[in-house]
């Protein structure tokens, strides 16, 4: 599999691949060796979900939720390894979206960067799509998220003027 293009990443087997919003096949087979290095069977967790342990009680038997003096030693390594992989899971988190005012920051600077987004001279549709979409994808990805109205209002508006005719048709027949 070959790595993105100018990608920058620290070969530490303690920090995980950052994902850039591209190339997501590449970043989803580097996070699972991530985490199947850190520990394999967290994986498990990751995919079957947390373990609970139960019993059987009464007639009929019910299966019921263990209290913590209930717990064997099997009990006790499952729900450790839950907790382990709910600290990966954290760590990526905080990795990937910082704390909660890292992550506001982000937002504010993500968007002002959709709200200042311009058309470059020399720029194709096609790039100035991709471009935009990033920005929103980063948006997404930290949990802010603009309707769907706003971004074709947005696209129309920085459209070159040599485009008029194509978003005056676009716009007074839908009403935007």
């Amino acid at each position: 599999m070959v790595a993105p293009p100018n990608f920058e990443e620290g070969q530490s087997t303690y920090r995980p691949p950052r994902f850039n919003g591209q190339y997501y096949g590449w970043w989803k087979t580097r996070m699972h060796d991530f985490i199947m290095a850190e520990y394999s069977e967290l994986w498990d967790v990751i995919c079957d979900g947390p373990y609970v342990p139960t019993k059987k009680v009464g007639y009929p038997l019910e299966t019921v939720t263990k209290n913590r003096k209930e717990y064997n030693d099997a009990d006790r390594k499952a729900v450790k390894k839950n907790f382990r992989t709910k600290k990966v899971l954290e760590a990526l988190q905080i990795a990937h979206e910082g704390n909660t005012q890292v992550k506001q920051s982000k937002i504010d600077l993500i968007t002002t960067e959709y709200e200042i987004f311009r058309m470059k001279d020399d720029e194709s549709i096609q790039d100035m799509h991709t471009r935009f979409t990033s920005i929103i994808n980063e948006l997404h990805s930290l949990g802010e998220s603009i309707p769907r109205n706003k971004h074709v209002r947005k696209i129309l508006s920085i459209l070159p003027s040599s485009w008029e005719s194509k978003v005056n048709a676009i716009t007074e027949p839908k009403d935007l």
